[in-house]
């Protein structure tokens, strides 16, 4: 006789704002098979205390978890998960509160300190919950607060390391609580974990892995279990994310077998020189590719110096970057990012300068570009030991890293950062990076200005999907009042992926969520859409909609200005007749 689960519901969220970890989505699944009735919050937009409790204290009372897990992969949520920990508590004292993922297993003693956490979750997530939440006496790599002050327990649960290969997505038309939040998964696929690499910046580097994880060496999920994820995801998003190294072009082929991506985007993270065929093999499988290359830093005198050091992974050449950008403009749906950190060791004046020409390459090659200062996480070789380095870290420790998010703004996304100690090569480095900074604003000026829009430019709807839901379905029916839970929304997504969420027939003067254009807003919106059916010159649009749907002049410009932004309306191009 079958007996349920002692902790169950469980109910997995993220420790930040904006979209959560995969993570969360695979231990769901996993414990759905397990019979364990799971759910996900993927997607959180509170900033206010007032409004992350309104929130706990609405999803508590729908889904009555016994367990709430908190992904605290990232090192810049620490505050906000420890933040939710506490106000989970004191909407239901009797709640079990887990923390898991790469900052919790790191801080794990540390985290044990607060009352609002009853344990974490060390490594890998699957087994140690589902242990959790059936009841054992000794979950595998779990730590409780009894066990703070006895030594850190070795993970007895490592995948990778000769377990079977029963973690893949399932159960997505069950695990969500709402329309909007499925809708919010971007298509993170992980096809393997782990690292190899030691780059000296990262919290994520091989000896962190070992000692956080258990995990010796990284490794790749059988392609077998990872066309499992496609074929439970494909269905139900417009893109596909990975970011990870060691796969080859047969992997990724395998891993697409039986499933049609040929209407998907994609968004490929690359660690290195890409492997032959590699690009063309995502040209031919999707219908958009945005391959992000990360070289490292842009000096490539410094860059193959600390790869000789050891302290930054193998990554490509200013020749290899170059041919890379050129293979990659042979595909018009294919476009590419060169990505670097500014401020790594060994920077000079001279290798600034070689920084700066490289980054001009790539940009009047047409590569877009990512770059940011050098960032302190915790664990990392130049974080811990910056004096090695003739730098000093904004933050080193648990308590540094705390104090640091407790104090920022609500809405920054500011992180502590390593700088040099000498101040005259800091101020150098930060100039470059202005530099760096009004290079790629310039460009984006020019596109902007060749991207503008006038009376006679001909717009086209390109919105790559339309759906009607009901206002309780969207939202989710516990964030809704009964009496407007069948209110209909028209939801439109774009080619870019952002969406829009419209409901005319909700009075704008009760607003019931901030991510909904209700009333008059939605009506300029979704008639704005109807008017570019066909491509069509923006004053002609703007006379009908002023004819016909009785819509001010202004208010429709603003409109298709927004529209357009977005994606939602493109340049008209073909043989359509302008109506």
């Amino acid at each position: 006789m079958s007996h349920d689960p002692p902790l169950s519901p469980v109910l997995l969220l993220g420790a930040g704002t904006g979209e959560a970890t995969c993570g969360i989505l695979y231990l769901a699944g996993y414990l759905r098979r397990a019979g364990v009735e799971a759910y996900v919050r993927l997607y959180d937009h509170d900033v206010e205390n007032d409004e992350i409790l309104r929130s706990l204290t609405t999803l508590v009372g729908r889904v009555r978890p016994r367990l709430v897990g908190i992904s605290l992969k990232w090192f810049h949520h620490v505050h906000r998960a420890l933040q939710m920990a506490r106000l989970l508590r004191t909407i239901d004292p009797q709640l079990t509160i887990v923390l898991g993922g790469n900052s919790a297993a790191h801080w794990w003693r540390e985290l044990l300190a607060f009352d609002c956490i009853d344990g974490i979750v060390l490594g890998d997530g699957e087994e140690p919950l589902l242990a959790l939440c059936r009841g054992e006496a000794a979950p595998p790599n779990w730590v409780s607060r009894a066990m703070r002050d006895g030594p850190r327990p070795k993970p007895v649960y490592v995948q990778g390391n000769g377990t079977r290969d029963d973690v893949h997505y399932s159960h997505f038309d069950d695990i969500f609580l709402s329309q909007r939040d499925r809708h919010a998964y971007s298509g993170w696929v992980a096809p393997g974990k782990g690292c190899a690499e030691s780059c000296l910046y990262c919290a994520g580097a091989r000896k962190n892995q070992q000692a956080d994880f258990g995990r010796v060496s990284p490794f790749l999920r059988a392609p077998e279990s990872v066309a499992r994820d496609h074929a439970e995801i494909a269905p139900r998003t417009w893109q596909m994310r990975y970011d990870f190294s060691g796969s080859s072009v047969e992997f990724l082929q395998r891993s697409w077998a039986g499933v049609d991506l040929s209407r998907h985007c994609c968004t490929y993270f690359l660690w290195g020189v890409p492997q032959v065929g590699l690009i063309d093999a995502l040209a031919r499988t999707f219908a958009r590719v945005h391959v992000v290359v990360d070289v490292g830093c842009f000096s490539e005198t410094q860059r193959l110096e600390l790869i000789g050091r050891g302290v930054l992974k193998a990554c490509a050449s200013d020749a290899q970057i170059s041919r890379l950008v050129d293979e990659c403009r042979r595909y018009d749906t294919l476009d590419i990012e060169i990505a670097g950190i500014a401020g790594l060791p060994l920077a000079s004046p001279a290798r600034l300068d070689e920084e700066v020409r490289l980054v001009e390459r790539v940009l009047g090659l047409g590569a877009v570009l990512g770059y940011q200062r050098l960032e302190a996480q915790p664990g990392a070789v130049v974080t811990d030991q910056p004096a090695r380095f003739d730098m000093r870290s904004e933050a080193r420790t648990f308590d540094e890293f705390l104090r640091y998010f407790e104090r920022r703004e609500l809405g920054s996304d500011d992180v502590p950062m390593v700088r040099f100690a000498d101040a005259t090569l800091e101020a150098t480095v930060q100039r470059t990076a202005e530099e760096v900074a009004g290079l790629v604003a310039a460009r984006a000026r020019g596109q902007a200005r060749r991207a503008r829009i006038d009376a006679g430019t001909r717009l086209v709807n390109t919105a790559a999907a339309t759906r009607q839901l009901t206002l309780g379905a969207w939202l989710g029916r516990e964030r809704v009042a009964a009496g407007i839970a069948e209110e209909s929304v028209t939801v439109v997504r774009s080619v870019s992926g952002a969406e829009l969420a419209c409901a005319p027939g909700l009075r704008a003067r009760r607003p019931v969520d901030r991510t909904l254009a209700q009333g008059e807003t939605a009506r300029l919106l979704l008639a704005t859409l109807g008017a570019f059916a066909r491509p069509t010159s923006v004053s002609r649009a703007v006379q009908e909609l002023r004819t016909h749907a009785k819509l001010e002049g202004d208010e429709v410009h603003q409109a298709i200005e927004h529209l357009a932004e977005r994606r939602f309306l493109e340049r008209g191009v073909g043989g359509g007749p302008t109506r």
